[in-house]
């Protein structure tokens, strides 16, 4: 299995006048071919962040990057963090592509649907129209737009959300990228039109051969698509295993809080949605300690005031399963297992 992605220790912070935000605080994690790997948190966690920085979009003027992201391109393998600008964007919409949160906010509104296609495939192939409409085209009709080439003539607002959801996968893919960011792609989708997109990106991804990054909070689309997750907080990773141990075996307190919080079919119907006490911590004053702390329920049962005074280091019994915790994992196997037989 060839390995697509590799981000090896990454830290991005951006200097503001309250201070230094750390929004990506020391991640790492690698994507194959086939593979799709979804990071898991709460907004502001660092998802994006993350994923933005896999595209090369931080500006350098602005932000402080280091750490390495080694994007495999052909043959060689280039680290967006110190590659050139230039670089960058010849990798850009070729090598790895991304499919942005708001697609109405993402497509432009004054130009046609097809003219906005055609620009991502000719900024790699300079002088072919044709072969640029022609490929606009098929992936309209790949992505399961009726009627394409009418359809490439008219403006977004003639599309429904969910079909400017289909232009924006079809746009990422016009180059055939081997790496595709997905960030929140079913955001503000009903249900159904949720389920249709997904079953899409699973099909497209079977037929590019493609390494997908999903970045969402939706744990029920983690669920039904992710070969393996990263829980993020505060910028750092906190579990991070095969979608099966993390779902029915976690092991950060986050994890399972995140668990709990999520509404489901039960039948006492008096239950409460379980949610996770407090805030998240200001990135630019974090704790000392772990970041969850002030908001877990478990640190009574580490030892002393470890949870306050250090960081817990990304660890596990399982080389494929590892997670962030003070408490003894097997502590935490014994506190865990009533929890989670209770969100079954």
């Amino acid at each position: 299995m060839t390995k697509l992605l590799t981000i090896d220790n990454l830290h991005v912070a951006f200097p503001t006048d309250d201070g230094l935000v750390r929004a990506v605080d020391g991640v790492s994690l690698t994507l194959n071919e086939g593979e799709t790997v979804a990071i898991v948190g709460e907004s502001g966690s660092g998802k994006t962040v993350t994923g933005l920085s896999v595209m090369g979009l931080h500006k350098k003027a602005s932000a402080q990057l280091s750490g390495s992201v080694l994007l495999k391109d052909g043959d060689r393998t280039v680290d967006i963090v110190t590659a050139s600008e230039e670089e960058i964007r010849r990798l850009r919409g070729r090598a790895v592509a991304m499919i942005f949160q708001d697609p109405m906010s993402s497509l432009h509104p004054y130009y046609r649907i097809g003219n906005q296609l055609t620009e991502s495939y000719l900024l790699h192939n300079p002088g072919k129209k044709k072969e640029a409409l022609k490929r606009a085209i098929e992936m309209l009709d790949l992505v399961g737009i009726a009627e394409p080439a009418e359809r490439a003539d008219e403006y977004p607002h003639q599309f429904s959300g969910g079909m400017r959801q289909r232009v924006m996968i079809a746009m990422a893919l016009m180059n055939s990228p081997r790496v595709l960011i997905a960030d929140e792609p079913t955001t503000a989708l009903d249900v159904t039109v949720q389920a249709q997109i997904l079953i899409l990106l699973a099909k497209l991804q079977k037929e590019f051969n493609m390494g997908i990054l999903l970045i969402t909070h939706d744990l029920g689309v983690v669920a039904q698509v992710a070969d393996k997750v990263s829980v993020m907080y505060a910028g750092r990773i906190v579990e991070e295993g095969s979608a099966d141990d993390v779902f029915y075996k976690p092991r950060a307190p986050y994890t399972l809080a995140l668990l709990k919080s999520v509404p489901r079919i039960s039948t006492h119907g008096s239950d409460r949605l379980k949610a996770i006490p407090g805030q998240p911590p200001s990135l630019i004053n974090l704790p000392i300690g772990c970041a969850f702390a002030p908001r877990c329920e478990f640190t009574s049962h580490a030892a002393g005031d470890i949870c306050a005074s250090d960081r817990p280091e990304l660890l596990g019994t399982k080389s494929t399963h590892l997670s962030r915790c003070h408490v003894a994992e097997s502590k935490r196997d014994s506190l865990f297992i009533k929890e989670i037989r209770e969100m079954r």
